[in-house]
């Protein structure tokens, strides 16, 4: 079948996972459901303690067994040792047909990959999949279908009951003996824990794995006692040098300079830029030399940001030091500044995924933003968007929040140079669809920047700017002049994966690479 960005969504597809094709960006505005519940045992009797000795102890207490679906979250990025320590006992116990449901997943969990091929590992649910668990699905060695979701479908997911978690492990930087997690006060703070809340909150059940046991109440709590059934102490849950590795610095790259200056004065221009404006963006080099730009036209013309929401690095942390922004609501740190500001700055929060990007709650942070600031591997002619499959067909992206603030923000805008390497990052049409067209307003090149014709109100508004607007068919005509247009990757019929769009519906499939000689 085909859906709202033209891609063909085979039937076989949509009955084996009885989902629909996408049908737009706010088709199921609206929509009504009842949220799913977790299967709860009481804790009435105030002797037993919720200790156990080890990893090993908490899944056989857990009730461990072939074809559960296990939950961790991705707060300390690389430097994460709590996935593989539990999936190495898991292995051990000679437990299979197990579904790794993760926020994401990097190459740090490269070790779980003969575990994908072995049968222990069979279904793997995440926003992304870099290094050889991406290399291992492109090359069809996971048996079942990898599912992609945005940070908001994901909790859309598993609020609905589309996803049940049936343990969740939670690496918790600081830990009381009742279950009260902090992502601070450890020896490997991540600042926050917002994308293991929903896990928290609905898994039948909840182990914390701490390194940092601390005297109870280890309060305020980022997650409750009330949702914890055991805690484990390990030695460590992660390398703090890979969790953090100091302070994003603006970029010396001219190409990236040129990029962030066209895309501040954009943003300048537009009506959104007052007093009380909305913004996120990444931890790229053009966004973070945009942000430090920004502010210091902020503070000339006297105008300060409501809130600035998201991942945050620290220049947004700089700003809300020098009071150019109100505050800071945050779901993920990725530097030591960020992490040091959420402890110091009464003005800096820690909020759920939910809360941010959730497209099935009662309204998120992102409904409210004024500008996002975005990267991706591909755009097309279309302002279709690809953030998860290389040029090579390989999967080794995250869709992240991407499609969460693209759809939220009055005003998209993505930044990437016009070639990657000698790939055209403006093409005819990207591999794989992750983000809508509909919903990405605005291109910004080192050889220009195109506007998406639905925003005719955008083009008016920045008509007068003196910067180099050209359609998207230009650039993709000039990226093509000069490195030509590339052979399209040459897949296999076998589906390996699909893209959800964030409301759960199909945007695009994965499939396998033809003829990919995979070694892990």
């Amino acid at each position: 079948m085909i859906n709202a960005v033209g891609r063909d969504i085979p039937e076989e597809v949509l009955k084996a996972t009885g989902k629909d094709i996408f049908r737009g960006s706010f088709a199921k505005d609206g929509y009504e459901y009842t949220k799913a519940a977790p299967t709860v045992r009481a804790a009435i009797d105030p002797t037993k303690s919720k200790l156990v000795d080890s990893i090993h102890d908490a899944l056989v207490k857990c009730g461990i067994k072939d074809g559960m679906t296990l939950s961790f979250h991705h707060h300390f990025r690389e430097g994460d040792y709590v996935v593989n320590m539990v999936m190495e006992e898991v292995h051990k116990m000679g437990i299979k047909d197990i579904t790794i449901c993760a926020s994401s997943l990097g190459k740090a969990h490269n070790p779980i990959v003969p575990m994908i091929e072995d049968g222990t590992i069979t279904g793997i649910q995440s926003s992304g999949v870099r290094g050889k668990i991406g290399e291992a699905i492109s090359a069809g060695k996971l048996k079942n279908l990898a599912i992609m979701r945005s940070h908001g479908g994901r909790v859309r997911a598993i609020e609905a009951g589309e996803v049940h978690i049936d343990i969740a492990f939670i690496g918790a930087p600081t830990c009381d003996e009742y279950g009260n997690m902090k992502a601070n006060g450890g020896k490997s703070d991540c600042g926050v824990l917002s994308y293991a809340m929903v896990d928290a909150q609905y898994a039948d059940k909840v182990v914390a794995v701490t390194d940092c046991l601390v005297p109870s109440p280890n309060l305020p709590a980022s997650i409750s006692q009330v949702d914890v059934d055991y805690v484990v102490v390990v030695d460590e849950i992660g390398n703090p040098a890979k969790i953090a590795t100091g302070a994003a610095k603006p970029t010396t790259d001219v190409r990236k300079i040129m990029m962030a200056d066209y895309c501040t004065q954009f943003v300048i221009n537009t009506p959104y830029f007052k007093d009380g404006f909305t913004y996120q963006t990444g931890v790229g080099g053009a966004s973070i030399a945009s942000t430090i730009s920004l502010g210091k036209i902020m503070k000339e013309r006297g105008i300060k940001m409501k809130f600035g929401v998201g991942g945050i690095a620290g220049p947004m942390c700089k700003l809300l030091e020098e009071g150019l922004i109100e505050t800071l609501v945050d779901t993920q740190d990725f530097d030591t500044t960020a992490i040091e500001s959420i402890k110091k700055n009464p003005n800096h929060f820690e909020i759920s995924a939910s809360e941010y990007a959730n497209p099935f709650n009662k309204g998120a942070y992102v409904n409210q933003l004024d500008f996002v600031i975005l990267a991706a591997l591909e755009v097309d002619v279309n302002f279709n968007c690809n953030v998860v499959v290389g040029s090579d067909g390989i999967i080794t992206g995250a869709q992240g929040g991407h499609p969460d603030t693209a759809a939220g923000a009055k005003c998209t805008i993505v930044i990437a140079p016009l070639l990657q390497g000698r790939i055209p990052a403006v093409c005819t049409n990207v591999t794989t669809v992750t983000t809508p067209g509909d919903t990405v307003d605005v291109i910004i090149t080192d050889y220009g920047i195109a506007i998406n014709p639905r925003r005719q109100d955008l083009i008016e508004a920045t008509k007068d700017a003196k910067l180099p607007f050209k359609t998207i068919e230009e650039l993709r005509d000039i990226a093509y002049s000069i490195v030509g247009e590339p052979d399209p990757v040459q897949f296999d019929d076998q589906v390996v994966g699909i893209i959800e769009a964030r409301d759960g519906s199909v945007i695009d499939v994965v499939r396998k690479v033809k003829d990919y000689e995979f070694q892990s």
